[in-house]
């Protein structure tokens, strides 16, 4: 895996933010349509894993409690695995990329810096083992391993 900051993906809005929704966006490739959508209308930078697989992080502009979501997709599977950052009441801006071979680190929140990890085969995924502040759905495989340093300190103290 060599993983590279991608030009080739934008975003456009299908559905924009409501009081408990966010906003939904076609992934476009080149200006086309992959029929692929996803949450989050600004795109803070798009990564090429492998031939068709891209990690997406996107937030949805949202002044006062910002999350970051984390998509892994496939170009003809569509999302693999989507993780999102953030708290209620705790608001984050997507900054100090750092692109490694296999990893990207970043800051959201606080003074945490985050790294994210595609696996190179999904794994089994074990309840509570994700840093304070990651929610993910519920499947039991995972192709994202996501860590923190240091730990995201509480929203409440």
């Amino acid at each position: 895996m060599n993983m590279e900051l991608s030009t080739a993906i934008s975003l456009s809005v299908v559905t924009e933010a409501k009081e408990y929704s966010q906003t939904q966006c076609d992934i476009l490739i080149n200006g086309n349509n992959t029929g692929i959508k996803v949450s989050g209308k600004i795109l803070e930078a798009a990564i090429a894993v492998a031939e068709d697989y891209y990690l997406l992080f996107l937030t949805d502009d949202v002044i006062f409690e910002e999350s970051l979501n984390i998509t892994f997709i496939h170009l003809k599977m569509g999302i693999l695995e989507n993780l999102e950052l953030g708290g209620q009441y705790s608001t984050g801006s997507f900054e100090k990329l750092h692109i490694e071979q296999d990893s990207v680190n970043f800051r959201f929140i606080g003074d945490t810096t985050w790294t994210v990890k595609i696996l190179k085969s999904p794994s089994l995924r074990l309840p509570f083992s994700d840093p304070r502040g990651v929610t993910r759905s519920s499947k039991l495989k995972k192709y994202i391993d996501i860590t923190a340093c240091p730990a995201p300190a509480r929203a409440d103290g």
